[in-house]
C-alpha cells in the first residue's frame, strides 16, 4: 500500500499488529548509549535506515528502550542511534546469556502472518494480513486531552474542574517515541509531561473517568499531569496498552505539590506493556495523598504498581533520568552534596494508601521487579491488604512488595502473598513489614519469604507476620553476608541489614513438610535476642493446599497478636459501591 507519513503502531479488527523482527542477540561489549556493537551479519546498512529501530534492554534487566538508528557500520560492526539509550547497550548485567536486542521494521524480517513494515522514503506500507479486517494506522498519540491554565514554572496553574468521562471507549492509540529533550522518571519508565496516552488530564481538579473502556493501543491509558487534585479514576476496563495503565505525574521534586488526594479505584487493568515492556498497571510519581485500591492488575511485563520520586544522588545530576524532572530554580538553597534529610521535602510521593488491590502474573518477561515496588518516595505510604499471588515467572530478581535502595518510611501490613517466584518482601532500612501472610515462596533458583537489604533497621519492625510453606526448600529470612574483608557492609559499601536489627517478634515460621526448618530458624533468632516469643508451629488456615488462608479460631497466631483481614475484599468491587 501506498501511504504517507510515519506511524509505528497498526491495527487490525484483532487488535495491534506486530511489525517485522528480527530474531534477538546479545550485543557485543564495548557499547555505549547511542553506539551499539552487534554481531556480524545482525545489523545491515539499510537503504532507508533511518526507518529501522532497534529494540534493547541496555545492560539492566529493568527497561526496554527503542531507537531509531542513524547508522550502520556493517564492517566495523557499529550501529549508532539517533537517540541515547538509558544505560549502555552492553550484555544484560545478570542475564548475560540473554537475546537482548533485536531489529524492528525491516522488510526482511517481514516473515509472518499479521507482521508489517514501513519504508517512508518510498512512501510504501508492506504487510502480510492475518485476517480481512479493515488496517488502521492512528495518526493520535492522545484522544482527548482536558487541560486548565499551566504555568510551568511558576508556583499556580488554574485548573479545570468538574469534569466526566463517563462510559466511553478509546481504543487506537500511536507509539510514542523518546524526543531529545525529554525528562525521564526513574529508569525512564515514562517521560514527564509527555502526550502518550489516550486520555490526558493536565491541571484538573474534581474531573472523573468513570466506566471506560481503553483497549489495543500503542500507548498508555490515562495519564493526570502536573496539576491533579481530586480526581477519580475509577471502574475503567484497561486491556492491550503499548504502554501504562495510570500514570499519576507532578511536577518535579521542588516546592509545587499539587498532584495529589486522587482517587483510582476499582480498575481492571491487564496486559499492559506491549510495546514499552516496563511499562506498569499504575504509577505514582511525584504524587501524594492518593488512594490507589481495589484493583486488579494482571498480565504484565514488568511491574503492577510502582511509586517513585527521586533518589538523592539525581540531585547532583544532570541527564535525561530524573535529572531534567528537577525544579532547580525551586531547591537553589540545597547543599552541593545533598542527603536524604534535605531533599524529603521536595519528595511528593508520600502518605499514599495503596489497598486491597490484587496483581497476579505480574513479571512475565523483565527481570528485577515487582508487584509493589517503592522508591524515592516520601514518607508515609502505606502497602496494606493486598493480595499478590501467581508471580510464577522463572526469574530469580523479584519480589511480590519491595522497598528500594534509600527508601524510608513505609508500612507493608495486612497482605497475602501466595505462589510468587524468588521474594516475599524486601525490606530496606526503617520498613515496618507487619501482619502479613507470606506462603509458598518458589523456591528455584532461590526463594526468600523475607528479604532484609540495606540496613542500618533503626525503627524497622517485623511483627506478627506468619511465613508458611508447604514444602523444601524454604528460606524463612535471607540476609546479605559482609562483604569481603568487612564486617559491617555489604559488598556494595552499604550497612548491612539483620533481622536482628529490627524490631522482630511475634512471627510465625512454619513448613509443613520440615517443621524442624522453623524450629532451626526460631533458635537462631533467638540466639540473636529477637523473636522472643515467636512460634515455630502449624498456623492452622483453613485450607492452604487450595489458597485459602483464613485462620481457624485457635489458630496460634491470634494469640500472638495477628489481626485476620478478609482477603475476598481485594480486588474489584460491584460498581454500585464505588463512592460517588
Amino acid at each position: 500500500a501506498n501511504v504517507s507519513g510515519r506511524f509505528h503502531t497498526l491495527f487490525d479488527a484483532e487488535g495491534m499488529l506486530p511489525r517485522s523482527r528480527s530474531k534477538g542477540f546479545i550485543p557485543l561489549k564495548g557499547g555505549s548509549r547511542n553506539e551499539l556493537h552487534f554481531p556480524a551479519g545482525r545489523l545491515k546498512d539499510w537503504p532507508n535506515v533511518e526507518d529501522i529501530e532497534i529494540v534493547v534492554r541496555p545492560h539492566h534487566a529493568w527497561i526496554v528502550n527503542i531507537l531509531p538508528l542513524k547508522s550502520v557500520n556493517e564492517k566495523k560492526q557499529i550501529a549508532r542511534t539517533s537517540i541515547d539509550a538509558t544505560y549502555a547497550m552492553n550484555p544484560l548485567h545478570f542475564l548475560k546469556t540473554t537475546n537482548s536486542c533485536w531489529v524492528e521494521n525491516a522488510l526482511e524480517e517481514l516473515d509472518e502472518p499479521g507482521e508489517w513494515a514501513l519504508n517512508t522514503q518510498t512512501g510504501k506500507l508492506y504487510l502480510w494480513p492475518r485476517n480481512d479486517s479493515p488496517i488502521l494506522a492512528p495518526r493520535l498519540k492522545e484522544l482527548i486531552r482536558i487541560e486548565g491554565k499551566i504555568d510551568k514554572e511558576g508556583p499556580r496553574d488554574i485548573p479545570v474542574t468538574n469534569l466526566c468521562l463517563r462510559g466511553l471507549t478509546f481504543m487506537h492509540g500511536e507509539r510514542f517515541s523518546i524526543a531529545p529533550d525529554d525528562a525521564g522518571l526513574q529508569h525512564d519508565w515514562d517521560m514527564h509531561d509527555k502526550a502518550n496516552a489516550l486520555v490526558r488530564l493536565r491541571g484538573t481538579e474534581l474531573c472523573r473517568i468513570q466506566q471506560c473502556h481503553f483497549a489495543h493501543s500503542g500507548g498508555s491509558a490515562i495519564r493526570v499531569d502536573l496539576h491533579g487534585r481530586y480526581n477519580a479514576i475509577d471502574s475503567n476496563v484497561i486491556e492491550h496498552m503499548g504502554g501504562a495503565g495510570i500514570l499519576l505525574c507532578g511536577y518535579g521534586p521542588g516546592t509545587k505539590d499539587v498532584n495529589r488526594e486522587n482517587l483510582v479505584f476499582n480498575n481492571h487493568i491487564h496486559h499492559t506493556g506491549r510495546i514499552h515492556s516496563h511499562s506498569p498497571g499504575i504509577m505514582l510519581w511525584q504524587s501524594g495523598e492518593n488512594r490507589v485500591a481495589n484493583n486488579l492488575v494482571h498480565n504484565t511485563p514488568y511491574t503492577g504498581i510502582i511509586l517513585s520520586g527521586c533518589m538523592t544522588d539525581f540531585f547532583r545530576r544532570q541527564g535525561r533520568e530524573l535529572g531534567r524532572t528537577i525544579r532547580r530554580h525551586e531547591i537553589a538553597s540545597l547543599p552541593k552534596n545533598p542527603q536524604l534529610e534535605d531533599v524529603l521535602p521536595y519528595l511528593h510521593t508520600h502518605d499514599n494508601q495503596i489497598e486491597l488491590n490484587e496483581i497476579h502474573h505480574a513479571m512475565e518477561m523483565l527481570g528485577d521487579g515487582n508487584a509493589i515496588y517503592v522508591r524515592g518516595a516520601g514518607a508515609g505510604n502505606v502497602i496494606r491488604r493486598n493480595y499478590i499471588h501467581h508471580l510464577v515467572a522463572p526469574m530469580i530478581m523479584q519480589a511480590a512488595i519491595r522497598t528500594d535502595g534509600g527508601q524510608r518510611d513505609t508500612l507493608i501490613a495486612e497482605n497475602l502473598i501466595y505462589k510468587c517466584t524468588s521474594q516475599g518482601i524486601l525490606m530496606k532500612l526503617n520498613t515496618r513489614v507487619e501482619n502479613n501472610i507470606v506462603a509458598d515462596i518458589i523456591a528455584p533458583p532461590r526463594g526468600y519469604y523475607l528479604s532484609v537489604r540495606e540496613g542500618p533497621l533503626t525503627g524497622a519492625t517485623i511483627q506478627r507476620n506468619i511465613f508458611y510453606s508447604s514444602s523444601e526448600p524454604c528460606t524463612f529470612i535471607d540476609e546479605l553476608p559482609p562483604g569481603k574483608g568487612r564486617t559491617s557492609e555489604d559488598r556494595r559499601g552499604r550497612a548491612l541489614a539483620r533481622s536482628k536489627d529490627a524490631d522482630t517478634d511475634n512471627n510465625i515460621y512454619y513448613c509443613a513438610s520440615a517443621p524442624a526448618l522453623g524450629e532451626q530458624m526460631l533458635d537462631k533468632q533467638r540466639q540473636d535476642g529477637v523473636d522472643t516469643h515467636s512460634l515455630a508451629v502449624d498456623p492452622l488456615f483453613v485450607d492452604p493446599a487450595n489458597g485459602d488462608f483464613r485462620l481457624s479460631p485457635d489458630s496460634p497466631a491470634l494469640r500472638l497478636g495477628f489481626v485476620p483481614w478478609d482477603v475476598s475484599k481485594a480486588g474489584l468491587v460491584d460498581k454500585e459501591t464505588v463512592p460517588q
